[in-house]
Formats: structure tokens, C-alpha cells, sequence
């Protein structure tokens, strides 16, 4: 799996945690605001009927729901004013007072562009935050690649979510079928099929261009689509690449050709496309349990484990439940040397996980933080590939439930869980 895939994968779990904290969030009165700007709208037009707003927030009779009303646009203003224009992808601002589980009073500002294009203007005051567009957009992830192929030319085009986009249109001048006079039937008829065989390499050829990166192919997977035979003439070709002829994932019939086609083609493989993400986070979870079947010793799972393969530099795909609930807690103890320590809800419970095992005091606390969000910033650093994964599937509730919802398939093979041991055994005889 390529590095801006994995990179994907955890702007996606973060913005599912974002969306999770916002969705939670409760305000008094109308003072939260959410604010989305599409790509190439003017931060200029936005700045205004913020100034508007603040205008009509101003006549608002109940004092304490005024004023913060007006500081959550306030501080909308305040964020727009750190950017010169929109971001390519759009931007989300959420601004606003919220109750905390204490019932005290939080103010929280919040700004960031989208990891795709967010095609959704919107602007509320409520007493929550909404986050449908955020869900929207994570509901399908991949870009997947349309080829709509027919006699009159092919469109070539990419869709990511409810984002659609043409790239290329081709136009092609085929002969007929039928016989020209004073010319042979057999020398029309290899014309002819000469032609179209040159129409499919360019297909060919131009499919590469525009999927194939750097040796990589660019999108989950690929559509083609067309009215007569031509698709699956391509499919079936030599000619075209082998490595985005392993990601066609659905050939379709289409009664037009062009954007008419593209939009049919769409409607008819939407089902296949949403089944993508499912069957790929079955499969990695099925090798991994392959590799079990087969003891090769190339697997690990639980915390302690997978973090000392980490260390190792020997796990390769580090594979995590996006839900895991373990925090990761750094302490110092009584001779200053620092102690690291990951606890579940159960295990923070027991004061004793927080005692220094010499003297028996409890030992002072540096930093505690999600153990998801340590590995997440630092997965790179260990030079593995991060998976998030989800309980929804069979395979995937047997991974949490009977592996703790962590562990990674490894480079080579080594015993982990003996070397644990041994040092546990050397403290002992110390």
C-alpha cells in the first residue's frame, strides 16, 4: 500500500474522531456556528454576510444568547481572516460555547481544509454542531476510475464521493460495416478492423496517462462502460496495462456514450463501488489470519507485542480497531527514570497501575494520551504502513475481539513473545 494511501487513512480516522467530539457537543441557545465553503468560492463574499449576520445577532433580545451568538461569529471572522482564499479542497470552520460534562462553559474554534473536495455550501446557528457534509464525505473514500468507451469516442473520468470529475474526452471517426464501391469486401473489412484496433491501443495508452502515477495506479478501482462491444474488447486486451486490469472491478452496459454515459455508468456500478473498502479490509484481515494457519511467525497482536515489533523496524502493516480505547501514559518514578504504560478503562480503574513498584508512591505523570492518535502521529517514524479497520465485518469483530483490535503482519519473522519473556525472566533473577 503506497504512503498517501496510508496518509489518507489517517486524515479519515481523524476527521471521524472530529466528527464523533462535534456530534457530542451541546451549546445554549443558537451560539454554535458551522460554516462550510466550497473550493473557488470568494473568502470575501463569506466575510460579508458574516458582517451581515453579526448586524441582525445584534437585535437578539436575550442578552446572554447575544453576546454568544456574536462571539461565535466573532471568532468565525477572526478564522477567515487567516486565510487569503479558499483551499483547494474547501474549508470547514466550526465555531462556538459549548457545555462540558462538568456543565461548565468551553469555547471552541475550530478550522481546517478537507483531505478531498467538499461540494456543500453551508452556514447554520444552532445549539449543535452540524456534521452531515463531514459524513458525507467520508462515507465513500476511494476514487475510483470511469472509461466509457464507444464507436463515437471515450470519456475518461474519476468520482470520489459525490466530487465527479471529467478528465479527457476523446473523439473518434470509425468506418461503418458496410462495402465501398469498386473496392474489395476482405481489404474494406481489414481497414476496418485495423482502425479499430488502433482506436483501442490510444484507449489503452491514454488509460495509463491518466491512472498510472508513478508507477502506481491512482485510483481503488475501475469502471468501463460503453454501448457496443469495445469495453470488453479493451478489458480482454494485451495492449492494456496489467496493473489497472487487476482493478477493474465492474464492466457495464451504458445506452450513450459521453457525460450521459458517465452519469448512467455511475448509477449502475454504485453498488460495486461501495462494496470496495469492505471486501479490502476482509482481505488484509484474512491474510493476516493466513498467516496464523500457516505459523509462519510473521504476525503479532496485542499492544505490548506489536509496539516491540515496531521498535524492531520489523512490522510492515501495522493494523488498528479505529475505536481502540487504550491510552498511552508516560510517568517518571521515583529515581526519575521514565516509565511508560498503556491501560485500558478497566486497568486505569486500579490505582496500583499508577504506583512506583519500589517504593510503592505513586509515580508523577508527564503526558497521557490516546494510544490511536500516538500511533497515528508516529507510525511513520517505525516505517509501517498504518490500517484502520472497523468491526462491521465478520472478520473484523474476530480481530477485535480475539486480538485486542491491534497487531501487524511483519517483515521476517521473529519471536516476539520470547523475548518478552526472557527480559521479564531477567528482572526476576536481578
Amino acid at each position: 500500500m503506497s504512503a498517501v494511501e496510508t496518509d489518507r487513512n489517517v486524515e479519515i480516522w481523524k476527521i471521524k474522531k472530529l466528527i464523533k467530539s462535534l456530534e457530542r457537543a451541546r451549546g445554549n441557545g443558537t451560539s454554535m456556528i458551522s460554516l462550510i465553503i466550497p473550493p473557488k468560492d470568494q473568502i470575501a463574499r463569506v466575510a460579508k454576510m458574516l458582517a451581515d449576520e453579526y448586524g441582525t445577532a445584534s437585535n437578539i433580545k436575550s442578552r446572554v444568547n447575544r453576546l454568544s451568538v456574536l462571539s461565535a461569529i466573532t471568532s468565525a471572522q477572526q478564522k477567515l481572516k487567516l486565510y487569503t482564499r479558499v483551499p483547494e479542497n474547501g474549508l470547514v470552520v466550526y465555531c462556538g460555547t459549548i457545555i462540558t460534562d462538568e456543565g461548565k462553559e468551553k469555547r471552541v474554534s475550530i478550522d481546517f481544509a478537507p483531505f478531498k473536495p467538499i461540494n456543500t455550501s453551508l452556514y447554520l446557528c444552532d445549539n449543535k454542531f452540524h456534521t452531515e457534509a463531514l459524513t458525507e464525505l467520508l462515507e465513500s473514500d476511494s476514487k475510483f476510475g470511469f472509461i466509457v468507451m464507444d464507436g463515437n469516442g471515450t470519456l475518461f473520468g474519476t468520482v470520489a464521493g459525490n466530487t465527479r470529475e471529467i478528465m479527457h474526452k476523446l473523439s473518434v471517426e470509425l468506418p461503418k460495416k458496410h462495402g465501398r464501391g469498386g473496392q474489395s469486401a476482405l481489404r474494406f473489412a481489414r481497414l476496418r478492423e485495423e482502425k479499430r484496433h488502433n482506436y483501442v491501443r490510444k484507449v489503452a495508452e491514454l488509460a495509463v496517462q491518466f491512472y498510472i502515477t508513478n508507477d502506481k495506479v491512482n485510483v481503488t478501482g475501475l469502471v468501463l462502460a460503453g454501448s457496443a462491444d469495445f469495453k470488453t474488447e479493451l478489458g480482454q486486451s494485451d495492449m492494456f496495462d496489467q496493473r489497472l486490469q487487476a482493478k477493474i472491478i465492474k464492466v457495464v452496459d451504458v445506452s450513450y456514450g459521453g457525460e450521459n454515459g458517465f452519469n448512467q455508468a455511475i448509477e449502475l456500478s454504485a453498488e460495486s463501488l461501495s462494496n470496495v473498502k469492505f471486501v479490502q479490509e476482509k482481505k488484509l484481515i484474512q491474510h493476516y489470519f493466513d498467516e496464523i494457519a500457516m505459523d509462519t511467525g510473521k504476525i503479532c497482536y496485542g499492544v505490548e507485542e506489536t509496539l516491540r515489533g515496531l521498535d524492531m523496524g520489523a512490522v510492515e502493516t501495522l493494523i488498528v480497531w479505529e475505536n481502540l480505547d487504550v491510552t498511552r501514559y508516560q510517568f517518571k518514578d521515583s529515581e526519575g527514570e521514565e516509565v511508560i504504560k498503556h491501560l485500558t478503562k478497566d486497568q486505569e480503574k486500579d490505582r496500583e497501575e499508577f504506583k512506583d513498584k519500589n517504593t510503592g508512591a505513586e509515580m508523577e505523570l508527564v503526558s497521557s494520551m490516546p494510544l490511536l492518535e500516538w500511533l497515528a502521529e508516529k507510525y511513520k517514524e517505525f516505517g509501517a504502513n498504518l490500517e484502520f479497520i472497523t468491526n462491521r465485518s465478520s472478520e473484523g469483530a474476530q480481530f477485535v475481539k480475539g486480538f485486542g483490535g491491534i497487531g501487524g503482519l511483519l517483515r521476517y519473522k521473529v519471536d516476539i513473545t520470547q523475548m518478552i519473556l526472557n527480559e521479564d525472566d531477567d528482572d526476576f533473577w536481578e
